[in-house]
């Protein structure tokens, strides 16, 4: 799996922007896009997943343009084929576990019925130990739950790769690091590409096989800033 990226995105109001100028080429199992709140990390990773559109250049998976706006082609979300796993989890307060999960096998914005999903959320419900709490609501989660079950939203449609917002950011300090240990076991047993993005350098450490370093919407060197920097918080160009 290899993604090849080279975009331009201009974003903002009147008196205030941010330009989005971004080039990389990486074939790594995984992935990290690290850099501090405000670097344009968030842009880049919707950018290729088909949420943002880039004014100019093009993306690539593997070798196949899913946005060339030279050529106009920009290709939907769902037809790129990859798993997207929000920072928040995203996930819906009124459907249960099983229901959130069986979301993502859904055309269109219907609400799935309450068995809906059949083998294919029965695997992800048993693979990532979500069985016991499938007919919960999201409140009534973990916060590692919570993770599983965005994550099985994201792989239910089996994706040909996943990209992951700052997966870890939502969690209490204490469960952080036991939740890395949890998704890298995950992730080596499922065996897909993954494409992160983070502020944290633990994140990179453990993750980054292939590591792109982002400040103030362009590539730098690593480290092109404190590794200890803290995240200054949200910000719609992070």
């Amino acid at each position: 799996m290899s993604f090849d990226v080279d975009i331009r995105k201009r974003v903002g109001t009147p008196g205030r922007h941010f330009q989005l100028n971004v080039q990389f080429r990486t074939d790594a199992r995984r992935t990290v896009i690290f850099g501090p709140s405000g670097a344009g990390k968030s842009l880049t990773l919707q950018a290729i997943a088909g949420l943002l559109r880039p004014d100019e250049g093009a993306i690539l998976v593997d070798g196949q343009p899913v946005f060339d706006a030279s050529k106009g082609v920009d290709l939907p979300a769902r037809a790129r084929q990859l798993g997207y796993l929000f920072q928040d989890y995203a996930l819906f307060p009124h459907l249960t576990v099983r229901q959130n999960i069986a979301f993502g096998l859904t055309k269109g914005w219907f609400n799935p019925a309450r068995q809906a999903g059949g083998a294919a959320v029965t695997r992800w419900l048993r693979s990532l130990q979500l069985e016991r709490v499938a007919d919960q609501w999201p409140h009534q989660l973990s916060g590692g739950q919570r993770q599983r079950t965005a994550l099985a939203r994201a792989l239910v449609n089996q994706p040909r790769a996943l990209l992951l917002d700052e997966p870890f950011s939502a969690l209490d300090p204490s469960l952080r690091a036991r939740t890395r240990r949890e998704l890298q076991a995950r992730l080596d047993d499922i065996g897909i590409p993954m494409l992160m993005i983070t502020h944290d350098p633990q994140d990179l450490e453990r993750f980054g096989d292939h590591a792109v370093a982002m400040k103030d919407g362009a590539l730098h060197p690593l480290p092109a800033w404190p590794l200890d920097e803290a995240d200054e918080g949200p910000d719609p160009a992070r």
